[in-house]
């Protein structure tokens, strides 16, 4: 069995599941539009970092077949799949990952400043996708909300989509953009360290994703802990902007 196959079958065990999930009423409407406007926006986060990668002379990602919008080539069984899925089964929030696309900065044509391009390019890509989705939320889907509603569940299915895409990719850009090592915003930290400091970077950087890890679940154990606050709070002031 090739590893398509695999990952198609993952796939197919994750629709089953979240049907289930609606079925026993364990998951909400809102929370599959979210499901599928997060799911494009990081393909399109990840997709971007390959892309420029590649016009600068790093072909890793396409020789890898990973310059693709196919949502199969970049789903990570644990965490695109098992992990949400238990997080949603436990009813403490949704969290994942997609399968990153593989960059080898040694391979670009000026390593040290080029691949601080191909880093925040991710990021920058939620960011555009949340300004249009925002304008066309402002411009098209806003005046058409009904009166004295309550609740976004009281808006049309495209007044939802259109609204948490812009949500969605603002939340994306602020978490990639958190100077911690893997996220994309740890390379503008790296690129201003100086030199004498880096030994003890290395040795200390290893650590960083399992501590990432351990405060996202620490975060969702408290429900709700410190990181939810801040992204509440980011997300209100958002939805201020948007006039809702």
């Amino acid at each position: 069995m090739d590893q398509r196959t695999k990952t198609a079958l993952w796939i197919l065990a994750g629709v089953v599941f979240l049907v289930a999930l609606v079925a026993h009423h364990n998951i909400t409407q809102q929370e599959i539009i979210i499901f599928c406007v997060v799911v494009p926006s990081i393909i399109l986060h990840e997709v971007s970092h390959g892309y420029v990668a590649n016009l600068f002379g790093d072909d890793t990602a396409k020789r890898a077949g990973r310059l693709t919008l196919n949502p199969v080539a970049h789903v990570d069984p644990v965490g695109t799949l098992i992990v949400p899925a238990l997080m949603a089964l436990s009813g403490i929030g949704v969290f994942g990952w997609a399968k990153p696309v593989p960059v080898n900065v040694g391979r670009l044509r000026s390593p040290r400043n080029q691949g601080v391009l191909v880093s925040i390019v991710g990021p920058m890509v939620n960011a555009v996708l949340a300004a249009v989705f925002g304008i066309v939320f402002v411009e098209v889907a806003r005046s058409g909300l009904p009166p004295n509603w309550v609740s976004t569940a009281q808006w049309s299915t495209s007044a939802q989509v259109i609204f948490y895409a812009s949500l969605v990719n603002v939340g994306l850009f602020v978490f990639n953009m958190i100077p911690v090592p893997p996220l994309d915003g740890s390379v503008l930290f790296e690129r201003l360290l100086p030199a004498r400091w880096w030994p003890t970077y290395l040795k200390y950087r290893q650590y960083t994703m399992p501590i990432l890890l351990a405060l996202v679940v620490l975060n969702f154990w408290l429900h709700p802990g410190p990181i939810t606050w801040l992204f509440q709070r980011l997300y209100s002031w958002w939805a201020g902007v948007l006039g809702v």
